[in-house]
């Protein structure tokens, strides 16, 4: 069976995918799947930059606003969603264009790379490693209880390992020990074509300043408040960047401009690391928007699909 044809287009946050994706989806007739790990929950507007309305009104868009802030979602559940939107696809002959800033995701759709490396989550890693300093056993037992073949494998003093696994369980909801069978099984029937996006690193930071403050002024902090009353307990979604720095300003911990000045910073570090991770990605085309045109790379980009 001849595989499926995406486009894929991928980039650092701010960096220009959107509206890039937009002018593709149109010239292809295509519809647009989004692949942001935030932008499943509804409710998070403002804060992850969601397409807006006449955005969405322009092309079809898939995965946006899939569950509640409060309800779980992962890498796992995300692939068998976006399985289903490439078979609809298909199936009418249209062409996907998937765009986002979540590398995990669309590792893992398109090429069956169901656990992270190393450094896909470093916070996730340094609560595990304190746990480990503070609790191992109860670590390992943990380990036990939720994926018992790695365990096997594994001694319980091997804590990098042990954390390893327990960070993949948490980031996929699914053992490392499966996720590793499935991998070596599957041959995943898609046929990626990957656009990239890049901005000299001034440009770009400049922009994501820029995004900030526009954030605010669209009314990012109503909006976390309004969040705040309907999940007070603060699910892992408004833990995410956009959200946990608002939260800190409403609950008095920091002023504004510190919470702004925090995520700004960390905006800039979280573009830095999603650069570093599609750059290891040897199939991505990349086109720099500081030094192309979006008419010249549009028309680069059309000649690369056909």
């Amino acid at each position: 069976m001849e595989r499926q044809r995406v486009l894929v287009v991928v980039g650092p946050t701010a960096v220009g995918k959107t509206e890039l994706s937009l002018i593709l989806a149109q010239k292809l007739g295509g519809e647009i799947i989004s692949a942001d790990s935030m932008q499943v929950y509804r409710g998070m507007d403002i804060g992850t930059a969601k397409p807006s309305y006449l955005e969405q009104e322009r092309v079809v868009h898939h995965l946006l606003d899939v569950v509640d802030p409060d309800q779980r979602f992962n890498v796992a559940d995300y692939v068998g969603l976006a399985e289903d939107v490439l078979a609809n696809l298909q199936t009418r002959g249209v062409p996907p264009v998937l765009t986002g800033g979540t590398g995990l995701y669309i590792d893992a759709l398109l090429d069956g790379f169901l656990f992270p490396d190393s450094s896909a989550d470093p916070e996730l890693r340094a609560q595990l490693q304190a746990r480990a300093y503070e609790d191992p056993q109860g670590l390992f037992q943990e380990l036990e209880r939720v994926d018992p073949e790695s365990a096997n494998k594994i001694h319980p003093n091997d804590l990098r390992r042990v954390i390893r696994a327990l960070e993949v369980y948490r980031r996929t909801g699914e053992p490392i020990s499966v996720l590793q069978r499935k991998q070596e099984q599957e041959d995943r029937p898609y046929r990626p074509v990957y656009v990239g996006l890049s901005r000299r690193r001034e440009e770009l930071y400049a922009r994501i300043n820029q995004r900030v403050d526009q954030m605010v002024d669209q009314g990012l902090i109503a909006e976390v408040e309004g969040l705040l009353k309907a999940y007070p307990q603060q699910p892992t979604a408004l833990q995410a960047l956009g959200y946990k720095e608002i939260v800190w300003y409403l609950q008095g911990q920091i002023d504004l401009d510190q919470a702004l000045e925090i995520l700004k910073r960390d905006t800039r570090r979280y573009a830095k690391r999603q650069l570093s991770w599609f750059k290891r990605n040897q199939r991505i085309h990349w086109f720099n928007l500081s030094e192309q045109t979006e008419a010249e790379i549009l028309q680069a980009v059309l000649s690369i699909w056909k």
